[in-house]
């Protein structure tokens, strides 16, 4: 176990070699945090007969307010994003992409100075092709433009989508398009949707092209609202991780996509999951839900979980891996720095109550003869000392997530 986390670590350095000729921006070195408007706000356009959940800049700054007055900003959830929806649909005399008069009167650039007044940064959308996946004006003739159109906004983050284009053509266009973000001389987080649509399309996304080019991108199906959503994601990344697991690290991530804690669908429980699992692969902790009108309990009680935030950003930032599937469980881990560990124990069986699930420390990453001490982060309490396994009774649909302290002598 011990040497093929060193391997992993291997090929980190690698790629940051690498990256130095490529996405070269010294962003996101731990996986943003922030808040993202697709999954729960959508294409919702109609502001004359909906005018709080539209997509408008309103939107926007309320949900930055909230990311401040709620706490969650000084954790370090500090991106607002905006997906699809929000341009004009024509481009501008000057050939500029503009955003909609009507929803965003005071323009993009208005939005992000009072974000950053609020010490927090905006991230806004853009497609490869010749259009959104919405029909709103595409990039693939005017993608050097487009990306000083958004450094000269002040954006902090561009996520490409790649609706109504080639896949074929994807390898030579998002590695284009990170050096034109370059080249502006702002460091924008660059997301790229290119290995979803080459998985898609029967294409084998080649994994260090795509770290040496994008600070984060998606790999699978966009997430819904619902618990067989959540479970299809984590099942295909515990089935790809030798794909594209060892090519995440400081500054280049797997994105398994939004949050959805909050929203409608998952109880507190399969909530706490979610977050354990997003955190231990190390992914991007984007939050789609309603800031104005989540519940405390989701809140505070799961996405404000300083101990399993910590987790997702240690600075070393290794993916973690699934290291035992048994019979209605999966167990992760991933290693920390000053040599500790991190690891998820997840009852994936939905029927009757709480299962006892034992797995042993050399699994975990654990391989001294003394054992190791553990905490429970969520139940936020230290669990004593484990010389050879660890057990832990899970509720169904639930994780018990630890931290291990490994023990010398």
């Amino acid at each position: 176990m011990a040497a093929s986390w060193l391997v992993i670590v291997a090929i980190l350095l690698g790629i940051q070699y690498c990256k130095t000729f490529a996405l070269n921006n010294g962003v996101a070195l731990t996986p943003p945090m922030g808040w993202l408007a697709w999954e729960r706000f959508a294409c919702d356009t109609s502001c004359t007969s909906d005018p709080q959940n539209c997509i408008s800049e309103q939107l926007f700054l309320d949900m930055g307010k909230k990311l401040v007055d709620l706490g969650f900003k000084d954790l370090g959830y500090e991106y607002v994003n905006i997906d699809d929806c929000w341009m004009s649909k024509e481009r501008d005399s000057s050939n500029r992409l503009q955003a909609d008069p009507d929803r965003f009167p005071n323009g993009i650039k208005s939005l992000a100075d009072q974000l950053h007044s609020m010490d927090l940064k905006l991230g806004i959308y853009a497609d490869y092709g010749s259009h959104t996946c919405a029909g709103y004006p595409g990039s693939i003739d005017h993608m050097e433009l487009d990306a000083q159109t958004f450094a000269e906004w002040g954006v902090d983050m561009l996520k490409l989508d790649g609706c109504n284009s080639r896949v074929a053509d994807m390898k030579t266009a998002y590695p284009q398009m990170s050096q034109y973000l370059n080249k502006t001389g702002r460091p924008i987080v660059f997301s790229c949707s290119w290995p979803d649509y080459e998985r898609a399309s029967g294409i084998n996304p080649d994994y260090k092209m795509v770290a040496e080019n994008c600070n984060l991108w998606r790999n699978y199906n966009d997430i819904s609202d619902s618990w067989d959503s959540v479970l299809g994601i984590i099942n295909y990344y515990s089935s790809h991780q030798n794909d594209f697991q060892p090519y995440a690290g400081p500054g280049h991530w797997n994105d398994p996509d939004m949050l959805i804690i909050g929203d409608f669908s998952l109880s507190k429980t399969q909530a706490k999951s979610q977050f354990a699992i997003w955190s231990i692969f190390a992914a991007p902790l984007l939050m789609s839900t309603d800031l104005r009108t989540i519940d405390p309990d989701y809140a505070a009680g799961v996405l404000q979980n300083e101990e399993v935030i910590a987790i997702n950003q240690d600075p070393m930032g290794v993916q973690g891996r699934l290291v035992a599937n048994g019979s209605n469980y999966q167990v992760f881990s991933r290693p920390l720095q000053n040599g500790t560990y991190a690891a998820v124990i997840f009852n994936t069986h939905s029927f009757a109550g709480p299962r006892n699930i034992s797995v042993e420390l050399k699994q975990l990453g654990i391989n001294g003869s003394m054992g190791a001490t553990a905490r429970d982060l969520f139940a936020r309490k230290d669990l004593g000392k484990f010389t050879t396994a660890f057990q832990a009774t899970v509720d169904p649909d639930g994780v018990v997530m630890i931290k291990l302290t490994p023990l010398t002598e």
